[in-house]
């Protein structure tokens, strides 16, 4: 029996224990959840049958860490460069927007909470890793180097010291603190517009969520832009359209997106941010509801700044353990 055969189970243990930390770097690398879990998996793959040459300099841990960030950058090399319709395009406006759609590979990705945020007891180290995979965040993240991106996030998330990040990167301790300073340099001119974190939501936080289902169920499109920034932004991935202010956004639910009327919402979170489902009303006419959209609010100072509709529900509903369909049940639950 080999040596990697006999370890298996303490490897296996070992693996498992680090896989949500380990998506979540990925995730923060590659701004995709699929190519984080991709990433991952194949972390693992090379972990296992490269095993016998761990030779214990590093700890596990740091091992991991250094082959997950090798398979990022082979990964970056090859072009995967994840964006928001914000970051390609100038804003529309409602009665001239056209859908243009673009290919999956273009988009930043929605993530679930429980795939990238290790549990913790420290409130204020939760509070920094909600942080770190906000939408925003991450979408800022794509603009650096892929090194840089690394160290970045090695050294201001995970609070890896400058040596560590320097020997996983097989590289200087200088060249780490100048790739970081360069980092923090094009984080700062991206100008990362400030959203709260989800969990635990506060009073007044629930209640304008609160706010925000009832006006959306109701399509009272007045009350709704009431619960909007002045400048907040509707975006639609896979389509590049973003609007802009209260009277785009107001006109394109009268209008082009009338066909939201009567639908539901139902309550989750992605990227430590609060999320609804929303399904429209069946197009055949009978009673229920279909899957359109995951919702991704981005809110700061009461006000709700970003709607992110991400359309793609094939793939993101059963990624956040959302129902296929709503029926007439779910009226009746909601009624009691």
């Amino acid at each position: 029996m080999t040596e990697t055969a006999d370890l298996s189970p303490e490897l296996d243990a070992a693996l498992d224990r680090y896989r949500v930390e380990l998506t979540g770097y990925c995730y923060r690398m590659l701004g995709s959840s699929f190519d984080a879990e991709d990433a991952v998996q194949d972390t693992y793959i090379r972990a296992w049958r490269s095993f016998d040459k761990f030779e214990g300099r590093s700890s596990l841990r740091s091992w991991l860490y250094r082959i997950a960030t090798n398979v990022c950058l082979d990964l970056l090399n090859a072009g995967n460069k994840r964006a928001r319709p914000m970051d390609l395009s100038a804003p529309q406006h409602q009665a001239s927007a056209v859908l243009n759609e673009r290919p999956e590979v273009t988009w930043l990705e929605p993530v679930p909470d429980g795939r990238v945020l290790p549990q913790t007891a420290d409130p204020a180290e939760m509070a920094l890793a909600k942080e770190s995979v906000r939408l925003a965040f991450v979408a800022a993240l794509q603009h650096l180097p892929a090194k840089q991106r690394a160290v970045l996030i090695l050294r201001e998330v995970l609070a890896w010291k400058a040596d560590e990040v320097a020997t996983l990167l097989e590289t200087t301790v200088a060249s780490v603190n100048s790739a970081l300073q360069r980092a923090r340099a094009t984080l700062a001119a991206t100008r990362i517009r400030e959203s709260e974190s989800a969990d635990p939501l506060d009073t007044d936080q629930a209640r304008l969520l609160e706010q925000y289902l009832s006006a959306f169920e109701t399509y009272d499109i007045t009350r709704l832009t009431s619960l909007l920034h002045e400048d907040a932004v509707l975006s639609m991935p896979p389509y590049d359209l973003w609007l802009q202010g209260h009277e785009d956004i107001a006109a394109w639910h009268l209008n082009q997106g009338i066909g939201c009327k009567g639908s539901r919402l139902l309550p989750t979170t992605a990227n430590g941010m609060p999320a609804f489902g929303q399904y429209r009303p069946r197009e055949d006419g009978e009673p229920g509801w279909t899957p359109w959209a995951l919702q991704v609010l981005e809110v700061s100072d009461g006000k709700i700044v970003g709607l992110n509709a991400f359309l793609d529900t094939s793939r993101w509903f059963p990624l956040f353990g959302l129902p296929e369909q709503l029926d007439e049940a779910y009226e009746v639950q909601q009624g009691a």
